[in-house]
């Protein structure tokens, strides 16, 4: 099985990026990086065959994926993280950056759904309210490759027409909210220990 995740920032903005104020100063690309650390690290190293796609309205999609990734030189933690990933978006000390194994494309999200249903995934989009997570994978099999688009707090994109007419099944992880992030280690704990 094969897991990805989409996630899609609108807000990121890396114009007046400073390390020392991550959130006020990037439109929350610490909120970005909390997510790919939670989909791509497990307590020992990487995950296997997992992939998150950050899909940023301003710069374009970068793609991370498990298997080309040197945890060697992977950084670890969230500035870190954001520092190289903030190189690697303007383009700055591109030779010297532990990411240089992401993928940058300029694709649209939908143009990447399309391919991903076009290669057989599954895809279910993540909703507060819908169809129980926990419930689905009990009584359904989840042995295909699965792709979840996760949305951002404000829900604009994932409430979008253009997204509700390609009718994905959503699925909800409850009546709580969760972070990003969060909602990325539960889905990555609920399947794994399906495997």
């Amino acid at each position: 099985m094969s897991i990805v995740f989409f996630i899609k920032s609108a807000s990121v903005d890396l114009s007046k990026y400073t390390i020392k104020d991550l959130p006020g100063s990037s439109g929350r690309l610490d909120v970005t990086v909390r997510c790919i650390l939670a989909a791509l690290l497990n307590n020992v190293g990487f995950e296997k065959d997992i992939q998150i796609w950050v899909f940023l309205d301003k710069y374009g999609a970068y793609i991370f994926n498990s298997e080309l990734l040197d945890y060697g030189t992977f950084p670890k933690n969230e500035l870190s993280l954001a520092d190289c990933f903030a190189d690697l978006i303007r383009g700055k000390n591109l030779d010297n950056n532990s990411l240089k194994a992401v993928k940058t494309l300029q694709i649209s999200i939908f143009d990447a759904l399309h391919q991903f249903q076009g290669l057989g995934y599954k895809i279910f989009v993540l909703k507060e309210k819908c169809k129980d997570f926990f419930r689905y994978t009990k009584e359904s099999h989840m042995e295909k490759d699965i792709l979840f688009v996760i949305g951002s707090q404000s829900g604009e994109f994932i409430e979008s027409k253009e997204l509700r007419s390609l009718n994905f099944p959503s699925l909800s992880l409850g009546s709580q909210s969760y972070l990003g992030s969060s909602v990325i280690r539960l889905i990555k704990m609920s399947l794994l220990n399906l495997i």
